[in-house]
């Protein structure tokens, strides 16, 4: 039959299902065809916390959200235009997120009566979550699927498992996506080791596709135009990914291997499994027994004059703070990559949040500065990750570098860039000169940074370790000697301002409310006050990438501005820190803790009630 194709700016497509309904996979497919067709997007991945959560519940949900545009696209979308439910559990779980003119696309197999009862309805689902005034698109999806592949030779089992293969057919031809991206990569996933698996995801794909071509439940199709973007070449990237590649990155600048010990924690793994995949650039990773180990390892690396990093989350960074204290004393050049989420202790492991930065500011022993960024989308994630590597490979010092499960899940398009953009990584190697009397914490005047000896060097023998030395690396308990390190400590960390870039401002210079955020609040941020402006608000924003040290501007910019108001995922640390290294400013506080991302809706409410204080 003949549906009308709508053109539109951009749409929010939101895949649920059962944990074993493929839904992440589903999702990403989505997203990375329509990254290949020239969309602007950004993804949000929604895991259970739960490792096997009861089949058919609500704890056992898992989503993707795909926001594609064609324009840029900042945030994954506050809620939905349209709903793909595989259950009822799906269904109850993400009924709220639905616009008013939204689909809801539905397995109707799997609304039974057992699988009513598992989610909790005790009528029509659609009335008693008061969405029956959506457009409900009701397919026999897992019917379907048997039917189409009966004749294919898989096994029941595996059948089953294809029916994301035929609703994501479905989605194709409902939002105008070319399917051919989706053939290229069931070649390259099963071509070689299964290819028996091709040709009936394929059938099963294209069936999916005709279904919805042919049903009159589908009002209307819709066409998302590619954006324009700057020449180049572009992948769908996560932060995750894109962390490992800055690294690796930083390392050939440096000239340096890259070594990578880490202990598997969700939602940081994913580093480390990118990383274990590039030996052939010089990358050495190794799978620890427990964190303590994992960052233990980097310092021996580090010392050894690799370009050493351990991955972690909050739970992880707990264990790891004794030795990342060692890495301060010993004044080594080590990146801890925190891709943070909900806490306190196991928390929800798979929920994002902002909560670790206490931790990282002040969460050692003794005065033990380091420096501290922020990721702020997944395609930045390679640049603050090769820019963290830099700082600490030029000032010899520990650098956190904090991520978001938000990020390190979530992908958008990247423009692969030129290594000869990049700047070069000069370490602060020990010189010549000094061969025979080299001292280890002798320091450059400018940067407070100590010389780097590799052992096996003749002549530069020295020693560092957990106990306070003085220059010469000789043990020191002298009072004064003592507290000339710590200053000089404190002080190498606080010239990184120097090399960093100056605080930038959305926005007029002064006003009335400046909005400020951190890490990767930046998508919602820009999105809400952009729409804030739109609505005649008076509102600028600055966003922190650099958080110690700050950027040498900061007090500059906020003092400008007669309100401060300070948008974060957590209970207010950010706000706290200002209000601790710049107390002259007054701040006001818009905080969550829910373990899901900022809405703009919501933060455009707190502009508002802001201004109206």
């Amino acid at each position: 039959m003949q549906h009308k194709v709508i053109d539109v700016k951009d749409v929010v497509i939101r895949f649920a299902g059962d944990s074993g309904d493929g839904m992440q996979l589903t999702g990403s497919l989505f997203a990375d065809m329509s990254a290949v067709y020239g969309n602007g997007l950004s993804t949000f991945p929604d895991f259970p916390a739960e490792i096997r959560a009861p089949h058919g519940t609500v704890s056992g949900v898992s989503g993707f959200t795909v926001h594609i545009g064609s324009g840029h696209i900042s945030t994954p979308g506050d809620f939905c235009d349209m709903l793909v439910a595989m259950n009822p559990a799906a269904l109850k779980t993400n009924a709220k997120w639905l616009k008013r003119t939204a689909l809801v696309l539905i397995d109707e197999d799997a609304f039974d009566d057992a699988g009513m009862e598992k989610a909790g309805f005790r009528e029509n689902p659609f009335t008693e979550l008061k969405i029956e005034d959506r457009t409900i698109i009701s397919a026999p999806i897992t019917t379907l699927t048997y039917e189409s592949l009966k004749d294919s030779g898989l096994d029941h089992k595996s059948i089953g498992r294809c029916k994301n293969m035929f609703t994501l057919g479905m989605a194709c031809f409902i939002y105008s996506r070319p399917v051919e991206y989706i053939f290229g990569y069931l070649e390259k996933k099963f071509g070689k080791k299964h290819p028996e698996l091709v040709a009936p995801n394929r059938k099963v794909l294209q069936d999916g596709y005709n279904y919805a071509s042919n049903i009159q439940a589908i009002p209307d199709t819709y066409q998302i135009e590619p954006e324009h973007k700057e020449p180049g070449i572009y992948r769908n990237i996560t932060g995750n990914q894109a962390v490992a590649w800055g690294l690796l990155a930083a390392a050939e600048k440096a000239g340096l291997k890259l070594f990578c010990g880490s202990y598997p924690i969700t939602p940081a793994t994913a580093i480390l499994e990118e990383l274990a995949i590039h030996k052939s650039l010089g990358a050495t990773t190794l799978q620890a027994e427990d964190e303590i180990a994992g960052i233990c390892t980097a310092i021996g690396a580090a010392y050894a004059g690799d370009l050493a990093v351990t991955t972690t989350s909050g739970p992880g960074l707990s264990l790891k703070s004794e030795a990342l204290g060692l890495a301060v004393m010993t004044e080594l050049p080590i990146v801890i990559v925190d891709v943070q989420r909900a806490g306190p202790s196991t928390g929800i492991p798979t929920k994002t949040e902002q909560t670790d930065l206490n931790q990282v500011l002040y969460g050692r022993n003794g005065e033990c500065p380091l420096v501290v960024m922020a990721a702020h989308s997944p395609a930045n994630c390679f640049d603050a990750a090769f820019n963290a590597a830099k700082i600490a490979l030029e000032h010899l010092t520990p650098v956190v570098l904090l991520s978001e499960g938000f990020l390190g899940n979530g992908s958008e398009p990247w423009r692969i860039p030129s290594m000869a953009d990049y700047p070069e990584i000069r370490p602060p190697c020990a010189r010549e000169s000094d061969r025979g009397s080299f001292k280890p914490f002798e320091r450059d005047p400018e940067t407070m940074a100590r010389r780097w000896a590799v052992p096996g060097q003749k002549g530069f023998e020295h020693r560092v370790g957990g106990l306070e030395k003085n220059h010469d690396g000789v043990l020191s308990s002298a009072p004064e000697n003592h507290a000339l390190m710590v200053r000089e400590r404190a002080e190498k960390v606080s010239r990184v301002a120097d090399c960093i870039p100056a605080l930038e401002v959305d926005g007029p210079q002064r006003g009335p409310l400046l909005v400020v955020g951190w890490g990767g609040t930046y998508g919602h941020l820009s999105s809400a006050v952009a729409q804030a402006r739109s609505e005649g608000m008076e509102v600028s924003y600055a966003h922190f990438d650099y958080i110690n040290p700050l950027p040498k501007n900061t007090a500059e910019v906020l003092a400008g501005y007669d309100r401060i108001l300070v948008c974060e995922l957590n209970s207010g640390h950010f706000a706290g820190y200002l209000r601790s290294v710049l107390p002259q400013f007054g701040y006001m506080q818009y905080n969550k803790v829910e373990g899901q991302p900022f809405l703009v809706q919501e933060l455009v409410s707190a502009i508002e009630d802001a201004l109206k204080r």
